[in-house]
């Protein structure tokens, strides 16, 4: 029974999500948040970890591979590795820290260069710390319009209220399945989307 067990789990689809953006914009919390449903508030530093969930998306189940990734300049080489095998990215600032908003021009350049053979790279731009909406430097219109100047959706997070935590990643696998199809959806309603989808708990 257990090796039918791990021949079920080894042949469900493999969906690998990169998480990107400065240290200390809630990467990590995000990730542990969608993984295990708890807030780590203690800020220590990622090289890369990576982390599989099953979910049931379409009706179907399938694993997500979430690569937990450092945001400091001295794993710059490092991440290009990562980038490489990444399906679907998730470009990660801090609503309270404009500077992290600025890097994600550099980190998606890094994103587009590594994968320059691709046409239309799946990626979702994530507006992180929402709880804090006092400390905001950075408007969800500035945002919205980088998003839209790139021709990607974006999405505002909390790690800590887990606000669309579970939207995210469910985003990224449908923007990875219309590149797989080749069909391209300039707009899509992310509350119509999780209630299409359900996570497998």
């Amino acid at each position: 029974m257990a090796a039918n067990k791990g021949k079920n789990q080894s042949s469900l689809a493999l969906h690998k999500v990169i998480m990107v953006g400065s240290g200390g914009v809630g990467k990590s919390a995000l990730t542990l948040q969608f993984m295990y449903d708890e807030f780590v508030e203690d800020y220590e530093p990622t090289k890369a970890d990576s982390y599989r969930k099953k979910v049931v998306l379409d009706g179907e189940e399938v694993q997500i591979d979430i690569l937990d990734t450092a945001g400091q300049e001295d794993y710059a080489a490092i991440r290009d590795n990562y980038f490489r095998s990444g399906e679907g990215f998730l470009l990660v600032f801090s609503i309270t820290e404009h500077e992290s908003f600025s890097a994600t021009d550099e980190f998606r350049e890094q994103i587009l260069r590594v994968k320059a053979e691709e046409d239309k790279i799946p990626l979702l731009v994530v507006g992180n710390k929402s709880d804090l909406e006092d400390r905001r430097q950075v408007s969800g219109d500035e945002a919205r319009g980088k998003a839209e100047e790139w021709g990607v959706q974006y999405v505002e997070t909390s790690a800590k209220t887990r606000a669309n935590v579970d939207k995210v990643p469910m985003l990224t696998h449908c923007l990875t399945e219309q590149k797989k199809a080749k069909i391209i959806i300039n707009s899509i309603d992310i509350d119509w989307l999780v209630k299409q989808h359900s996570l497998l708990r």
